[in-house]
């Protein structure tokens, strides 16, 4: 069957200039193909790895001179964000490369392949660290001193980790806006898994904080350790909770997922506009990295011509579809008689 086969890589005429653009506009209207440009996105990283670093350093500190658990966890959170965000860069650095003859389709599911690794570091690296020291903190507790350096190096973090997350916002929120969605909702349905990850590292790094400075003052008021260990064991089962949901997130894209109804709708749209088909009968539109689709459809084309002739002009549509930045390649065939029309 021609919906087996592999990706489109002839190029397409100059005679499909016209209807090449007309594509690109087309899929390009949903926010969810419009790459931000790779300078948003990176800056974004970039960003979150410096917050991450200086604070990994001074929490460090502070948990060595105080003794807190809750610190300890916290430093624990910041230096498994730090070297995520290293996996993160490599994620978009690869991702990014050429289709080859090798990888018709390009390189774009690394970037979940780098995502997962880095969230699967957040969960041992930091949930696991945090919660057995806070047990072992109830098991054999040891009081914390120095309380105001605790609570300066906590402030300085959160102000430092608003920034990140700050800037996160502001590349998330322009293209929620665009399609009408939920600022978190559409985070967690984004097809660039390094946007995700720093939006939900720097939410759980502010909660974190929060709940390391509410564990330090109760362990301060009462003179007990058990708030301590207690906020630490709460940073590392928050932390767990956002590495799965991100595990989870970036198995789904890795396994083959299909674009949703927004992107599916411009799709047809773009599909049927164009002069040389009929209708569209099937269509399916695979994920294959960040803002990339691969396209699969059957289609009925206009007018009456011999095999060869239609043979030639699905392969021209083909190469024309594939010609947008937001696909990765395009397979077509022809209808069946009975096949139903489908509609935008």
């Amino acid at each position: 069957m021609a919906r087996e086969r592999g990706g489109n890589e002839g190029s397409a005429p100059s005679a499909g200039q016209g209807v090449a653009r007309r594509h690109y506009d087309l899929f390009g209207s949903v926010s969810l193909l419009r790459d931000p440009g790779a300078s948003e996105s990176l800056t974004t990283v970039l960003v979150a790895f410096g917050a991450n670093a200086l604070v990994a350093v001074a929490k460090s500190v502070a948990a060595t001179v105080t003794g807190s658990a809750s610190l300890v966890a916290e430093a624990a959170h910041s230096w498994a964000d730090t070297g995520n965000e290293i996996f993160l860069l490599i994620a978009k650095r690869r991702s990014r490369r050429a289709p080859d003859a090798a990888h018709p389709l390009g390189y774009g599911r690394e970037a979940y392949v780098w995502s997962l690794l880095a969230a699967t570091g957040l969960f041992v690296a930091g949930a696991a660290v945090s919660v057995t020291h806070g047990i072992q903190e109830l098991i054999h507790p040891e009081p914390a001193s120095h309380f105001a350096v605790g609570y300066v190096v906590l402030g300085v973090s959160f102000v430092l980790e608003g920034i990140s997350f700050l800037q996160s916002v502001r590349q998330a929120k322009p293209e929620a806006e665009s399609v009408q969605r939920d600022l978190i909702e559409y985070v967690l349905a984004a097809w660039d898994p390094t946007l995700r990850a720093v939006f939900a590292e720097d939410s759980a790094a502010l909660i974190g904080l929060v709940i390391a400075a509410a564990g330090l003052a109760a362990h301060q008021v009462t003179g007990s350790v058990v708030p301590d260990a207690a906020g630490s064991i709460l940073v590392g089962v928050l932390l767990a909770v956002v590495a799965v949901v991100l595990i989870n997130r970036n198995r789904w894209f890795l396994v083959g997922q299909e674009a949703g109804p927004l992107v599916r709708k411009a799709a047809i749209q773009a599909l049927m506009d164009d002069p040389e088909i009929a209708r569209v009968t099937y269509l399916r539109l695979e994920i294959v990295g960040p803002r990339t689709i691969f396209v699969i459809g059957d289609v009925d084309l206009t007018g009456d011509d011999t095999e060869s002739h239609v043979a030639v002009r699905l392969r021209a549509l083909e190469a024309r579809i594939s010609e947008s930045p937001a696909v990765g390649g395009a397979v077509l065939s022809l209808s069946a008689p009975d096949e139903p029309t489908i509609t935008a």
